[in-house]
C-alpha cells in the first residue's frame, strides 16, 4: 500500500483508522454492472455528473443512478437497519472521519485504488477525496458593492455590516469561524476547539447572531438560491456554489480570507450491494484523467494532484480555486482528528443552541 507522507498528527489518525480496520483486499466485481451513488443534488451533483460520473460509466461500460441524500447522519441510520440500498456516498472529510470511526464506511482497497499523487491530508482509509473547496463568506453586492465583509469579525459585526445573515444549520464549518470571529488566530482554532469549553466558547459566539440570522441553511442549493434571490445580505457557504450562482447572474461576492479548506470524499456505506464494482468506480473517478473534468463545471480543486501536469487547466481556472497557491495561504485547513474525536458531541451541543 503507497502512502504519500503526511504531518504528523494527521499521519497518526489515519495510521490509527487503517489499523482498526485490518488487513482487508478485495475481488474486481464479477458480473454487477450498475452501482448507486448518493451526493449533495444541486449543482455540484450536476458538476459530478457531467465531469465524473457520465465520463466514467461510459469508459467502465456500467450504468451509475444517482441519487441525492441528506449526509452521514443516513448512512448510519441505513447501516443500522441492514437495509444500504447506495453503493458510493459522496461526503465531506468530517463524515468520512466519522464513518471511519463508526466503521459504517467500508475499507478502501488502495491497491486499486491509487491515492500516490494526492494532495496530502485528502483521504481515508474508507473514503478518497474528490475534490478540494472552501467554506467561505459571501455577500449581496447590491447591499455592500465591493466592500463586503474580508474577516469573520466583520461577518459578525452588525453594526459595520447591517443586515440579515444565513449560516448553517449544521456544526460542521461554523465553530471555526466563530472562534476566529472572537479574536483566536487561526493557528490556534483547533487548540481552542479541543475542549467542551471551547466549543462552547464558539456557541456563544454564534448565540450572538442568532438574531440577525435570517436563515439557518441546509445545502449547497439552499444558500446559493438565498444570494441569487437576494434573500440574505450575507452567508456562509462553499466557494463552487457561490461561482455557479454568479455565473447565472446573483449579485455575489465572496472572499477566501479566512476561509476553511476542506475535501469531498466518496465512500462505500457498509453492506452495500455492489461493493467490488463501486470500488473500481472510485479508482476511476481518482484518476487525472476524470478528476480534470470537475473545474469546467465547478470551481473545486482536484485531489489527484496529477491534474495540474495535464495542460487541460487554465491559468484563469486554476487562479479560483481554492488549492491555488494564492487562495489556499488565506485558508485554514479543516481538522480530521478534531472531527473524528468532537464532531458527534459538538454536533449535538450546536443543534441545542440553534433549538433553545
Amino acid at each position: 500500500m503507497k502512502i504519500k507522507y503526511a504531518p504528523p498528527a494527521a499521519a497518526a489518525l489515519r495510521a490509527a483508522l487503517f489499523a482498526s480496520f485490518g488487513a482487508v483486499f478485495f475481488a474486481a466485481g464479477a458480473g454487477a454492472n450498475e452501482v448507486t451513488v448518493a451526493s449533495w443534488g444541486g449543482s455540484y451533483q450536476e458538476a459530478q455528473s457531467k465531469a465524473l460520473f457520465k465520463p466514467v460509466e461510459k469508459a467502465l461500460g456500467i450504468t451509475i443512478h444517482e441519487e441525492t441524500y441528506k449526509g452521514i447522519g443516513q448512512v448510519r441510520t441505513k447501516v443500522a437497519a441492514n437495509a444500504v440500498s447506495w453503493d458510493i456516498i459522496s461526503t465531506g472529510s468530517g463524515g468520512g472521519a466519522r464513518g471511519c470511526v463508526e466503521k459504517i464506511l467500508e475499507p478502501l482497497d488502495f491497491d486499486i485504488i491509487d491515492v500516490t499523487s494526492f494532495v496530502p491530508d485528502t483521504y481515508l482509509p474508507c473514503c478518497v477525496g474528490s475534490d478540494v473547496f472552501a467554506t467561505v463568506m459571501a455577500w449581496n453586492t447590491e447591499t455592500y458593492g465591493d466592500k463586503g465583509p474580508q474577516s469573520w469579525a466583520d461577518f459578525w459585526d452588525v453594526k459595520k455590516f447591517p443586515g440579515t445573515r444565513s449560516i448553517r444549520g449544521k456544526m460542521h464549518g461554523m465553530l471555526e469561524p466563530a472562534l476566529m470571529a472572537d479574536g483566536v488566530p487561526p493557528g490556534r482554532v483547533y487548540e481552542v476547539l479541543d475542549s467542551r469549553r471551547g466549543i462552547q466558547r464558539a456557541l456563544d459566539k454564534i448565540r450572538e447572531l442568532k438574531p440577525h440570522v435570517a436563515v439557518w441553511w441546509g445545502s449547497g442549493a439552499q444558500h446559493a438560491q438565498l444570494m441569487k434571490d437576494g434573500e440574505v445580505d450575507m452567508t456562509t457557504g462553499w466557494n463552487g456554489r457561490f461561482d455557479v450562482a454568479i455565473k447565472d447572474g446573483a449579485k455575489t461576492a465572496y472572499t477566501y480570507n479566512q476561509g476553511l479548506q476542506d475535501y469531498d470524499c466518496f465512500g462505500i456505506p457498509k453492506g452495500a450491494p455492489n461493493k467490488d464494482l463501486a470500488m473500481r468506480v472510485i479508482s476511476a473517478m481518482s484518476r487525472a484523467k476524470f478528476q480534470v473534468n470537475l473545474p469546467k463545471y465547478i470551481t473545486y480543486g482536484p485531489t489527484n494532484s496529477d491534474v495540474y501536469k495535464t495542460g487541460k487547466i487554465s491559468p484563469a481556472v486554476a487562479r479560483k480555486l481554492p488549492s491555488h497557491p494564492d487562495n489556499a495561504r488565506k485558508l485554514l485547513p479543516v481538522s480530521q482528528e478534531w472531527y473524528a474525536k468532537w464532531e458527534k458531541i459538538a454536533s449535538e451541543m450546536y443543534q441545542d443552541m440553534i433549538t433553545e
